[in-house]
C-alpha cells in the first residue's frame, strides 16, 4: 500500500516558499511566502481542509501571506520572536509555540526546534501524522542543525548552494563578496546537508526532498546525485507545481 500523504510544492526559492502537506484528514501549510491568491489556487480554493500553517520565520519569502491566511480562519503556528517581528502576536489566530515543545494540530503531532538563520527566532518542525505514525522533517533556511532525529520517514531540507559554485561566482564577479557571509551563516550548503544526513537515523527514510535551491549557486543534478549516492534514498528537488507522493510501502 502507499501512504496517504502528499506534498504539493507551490514555491521553493528566494521568491517564495510554500508547501501543502495533505492527508485524508486535513492539510498543513508549510510556510506561506507567496501571495494568498496563489496559495488559494494551489489549494484548489478548498481552504476548509487546511487545519493550520507552520511558519518557520518572518522573512517575506516564508511569511508573505500570513495575515491573509489568518483572516481566512487558519491558525498559524510560529515562535514568539517570529510573531512579534511580524507584528501579529495579538491575533487570536496566531499560535505562539515554544521550541522543543510538542503541540497538536488536528491529526498532526508536531515538535518545533530552533534553527540557525539571520532572523528573530526561526524554527524547524518534526511532523508526525497520527493515523499512520509517519514522520516528516521540515528544515529550511538554516546553516546548521544541532539536533538528531530518529525514525524519520521523509525529509524536506534546504539545499541552497554548493560552496565551490559560490566561490566561482564571487571570483567571476557574478555575486558580490559582501553577500557571502550571509549565505554561509544562514543557509544550508550541500556539504552541510550531507553532514546532517550522516548524523541522523535514516533507516526508515524513504524520500529526501531538497528545498530552496539558489538560482545561481546550486546544481540540482549534482545535489540529487551526491545525496542519493550518500544515502541510497530516493532524492528529488522540489519543483513548483509538483505533487510528491510520500510512500512508505512496499518495502
Amino acid at each position: 500500500r502507499t501512504s496517504d500523504m502528499k506534498v504539493k510544492v507551490l514555491g521553493s526559492s528566494s521568491s517564495g516558499n510554500c508547501y501543502i502537506l495533505s492527508t485524508p484528514t486535513g492539510s498543513l501549510l508549510l510556510d506561506c511566502g507567496l501571495p494568498w491568491r496563489q496559495i488559494q489556487q494551489g489549494l484548489n480554493f478548498d481552504i476548509g481542509k487546511v487545519v493550520g500553517a507552520l511558519i518557520s520565520h518572518e522573512h517575506q519569502d516564508h511569511a508573505k501571506a500570513v495575515i491573509d491566511v489568518m483572516r481566512a480562519g487558519i491558525d498559524c503556528y510560529m515562535s514568539k520572536g517570529t510573531a512579534e517581528t511580524l507584528g501579529i502576536e495579538q491575533s487570536y489566530r496566531c499560535q505562539m509555540v515554544e521550541k522543543a515543545k510538542q503541540f497538536d494540530v488536528a491529526d498532526f503531532k508536531i515538535l518545533s526546534f530552533d534553527t540557525e538563520h539571520d532572523c528573530a527566532e526561526p524554527l524547524g518542525f518534526l511532523i508526525q501524522y497520527k493515523p499512520t505514525r509517519e514522520k516528516l522533517l521540515y528544515l529550511t533556511d538554516s546553516y546548521y542543525c544541532k539536533y538528531k532525529f530518529k525514525e524519520l520517514n521523509y525529509i524536506m531540507i534546504e539545499c541552497n548552494y554548493i560552496k565551490e559554485t559560490l566561490d566561482e561566482n564571487i571570483a567571476a564577479g557574478r555575486i558580490s563578496e559582501a553577500a557571502k557571509p550571509r549565505l554561509l551563516q544562514s543557509h544550508f550548503s550541500l556539504d552541510h546537508v550531507k553532514q546532517f544526513l550522516q548524523a541522523n537515523d535514516l533507516s526508515e527514510c524513504r524520500k529526501i526532498i531538497l528545498l530552496h535551491l539558489s538560482d545561481y549557486n546550486s546544481d540540482s543534478a549534482r545535489m540529487v546525485r551526491e545525496i542519493g549516492e550518500l544515502t541510497d534514498i530516493d532524492t528529488i528537488v522540489a519543483e513548483v507545481g509538483q505533487e510528491i507522493e510520500l510512500e512508505l510501502w512496499p518495502y
